[in-house]
């Protein structure tokens, strides 16, 4: 199959050509189903001659056409970019009796309600739907038309025609941002969800009805005031160490990859605060809500840490590097009034372990090498608090 992707180097146009290609060279997991079925991916854009387009008209067996104007000089030129290329790649299509299915991108701007009531480019919009209805009962071609609300994700262009991409570009950099409205309810739509959308319908143009506007159901509502907040909060991280609560494939952790790809070089990488004194150095790798932190411990040869006990929350301990002893005891007196007996766990990086400190146990790790660092990862159950540490001196 021999795909074409107009507007191949926009917003979406890039995700999906990535999307494709991952798909196309056996490096997509996901769509293992769709290995071999790719042949060819034409990527068409404006600096291409037209020689191109006549090319990939003749031989493409699918075409997305996500070529499009957002913010031209004049108004006459949403009619133009948007009507008037979607004219000449249906007509280059006719003539050569190509009847691939067809996808458009087109706006929920198109339903002219609301704000958007007047809006000259929802006009052209819906002028391109209403073309691509045309062609589809004329050819007896599937054409695929979807309105895609506000699209947010890595590579969109800020200062154009994104708020997000704005704000995640202007908070990353330490820029300032307006916001005339929070209370501005937008409804946002994933850049890899939608591309998750288009493979699937690359994949059975059979299961979609083409006798109406489609959309993708998987989208968000936010206002622009918890948008700008959340981004604030992301910003903080590198300083604080706290990780906000991030579901696995909710809005905010989409929002915070979004924000991750418009860091400068110089904020990628994060100084971390070394507690170093002549044991060696501990120090906070990060902090989250409900899931602990995470620690980095150095002990110098012969070096024994710890000593302390904690009531209610626990920790792993795992070596990356050395040689260590662990050693734990539980708190109080047995029922013949002796100490209870330690245990102990010699574990190295030859073999990484994780060994729970129990709560009520008295622990320390004692770096058993003479010659070389001890490099301990540490996870602790809850994140330190000054005001109720659980921390209590007690050597093992």
């Amino acid at each position: 199959m021999n795909i074409l992707v107009t507007g191949a180097k926009g917003f979406v146009g890039k995700n999906l050509c990535l999307a494709l290609n991952q798909i196309k060279n056996g490096n997509d997991k996901v769509h293992e189903s769709l290995l071999g079925m790719i042949d060819e991916i034409f990527e068409y854009d404006k600096d291409n001659d037209f020689s191109d387009l006549e090319k990939f008209c003749k031989d493409a067996d699918f075409v997305f056409n996500l070529a499009g104007v957002n913010r031209p000089k004049n108004e006459k030129e949403f009619m133009d970019g948007n009507f008037g290329f979607a004219s000449t790649l249906l007509n280059t299509l006719k003539k050569y009796n190509n009847t691939a299915p067809v996808m458009l991108s087109s706006s929920t701007q198109a339903e002219l309600t609301g704000r958007f009531k007047n809006s000259e480019y929802g006009k052209s919009k819906l002028a391109g739907e209403e073309l691509f209805f045309e062609y589809s009962r004329e050819t007896n071609t599937k054409v695929f038309v979807y309105r895609f609300p506000n699209l947010f994700g890595k590579w969109c262009k800020p200062n154009y025609n994104s708020a997000v991409a704005t704000f995640c570009n202007n908070i990353a950099n330490n820029l300032p941002i307006q916001v005339n409205d929070r209370n501005t309810e937008l409804e946002l739509l994933y850049i890899d969800d939608l591309v998750e959308e288009m493979i699937n319908v690359l994949s059975d143009v059979n299961k979609y009805d083409t006798s109406k506007v489609l959309y993708v159901n998987k989208t968000y509502k936010r206002t622009l005031g918890e948008i700008v907040d959340k981004l604030y909060e992301f910003n903080s991280q590198s300083k604080t160490l706290d990780m906000p609560l991030i579901p696995i494939d909710s809005f905010e952790e989409k929002l915070y990859a979004t924000y991750l790809s418009y860091l400068p070089k110089e904020r990628v990488k994060v100084p971390l605060h070394m507690n170093i004194d002549d044991r060696g150095s501990f120090t906070e790798l990060m902090r989250t809500f409900e899931h602990g932190q995470f620690s980095v411990n150095v002990s110098k040869p012969g070096i024994e840490k710890g000593n302390h006990f904690h009531n209610t929350k626990w920790e792993y301990f795992i070596v990356v590097s050395g040689h260590a002893l662990i050693r734990e005891r539980r708190i109080g007196l047995d029922e013949n009034g002796n100490k209870y007996p330690i245990i102990e766990f010699e574990v190295s990086s030859d073999n990484i372990e994780a060994v729970h400190m129990l709560p009520g146990y008295t622990h320390s790790i004692l770096n058993l090498s003479k010659t070389e660092d001890l490099v301990t990862i540490m996870w602790i159950s809850e994140r330190f608090h000054k005001e109720k540490p659980d921390t209590f001196y007690e050597k093992v």
